[in-house]
């Protein structure tokens, strides 16, 4: 199912079932991770929003479609570098002013570097 709302941003938290990894404490970062279950199509979203409170439009979200032993095996910590290791992933949030965008590459998860 190619045409699914989960593949086209803006995404609705509604047609989701989210599960709660934890949070990745790594460099300050305090990034909720969640695994996302598409309630039309099934498919597995590993999400990883992050806001930095002191500074204005910082806040971030990212979502990387998991197979399910990933999502099974993924921990807050290992959260990043499973979304680095995929071919694409959505990006959006105040930093991008952006409700969602399909990009590749590297995601920017922390407040310095």
């Amino acid at each position: 199912m190619t045409d699914c709302h989960c593949m086209t941003p803006p995404f609705d938290h509604r047609e989701l079932e989210t599960t709660r990894v934890g949070v990745d404490e790594t460099n300050g970062r305090y990034g909720d991770v969640n695994i996302e279950t598409c309630r039309a199509c099934g498919r597995l979203w590993l999400t990883y929003p992050v806001t930095y409170e002191g500074f204005s439009g910082s806040g971030r979200w990212y979502r990387g479609l998991v197979s399910a032993d990933l999502a099974r095996s993924v921990t807050p910590e290992t959260a990043v570098d499973v979304l680095n290791g995929l071919a694409w992933h959505f990006a959006g949030g105040g930093l991008f002013r952006s409700s969602g965008e399909r990009r590749s590459g590297p995601i920017w998860v922390d407040l310095l570097g």
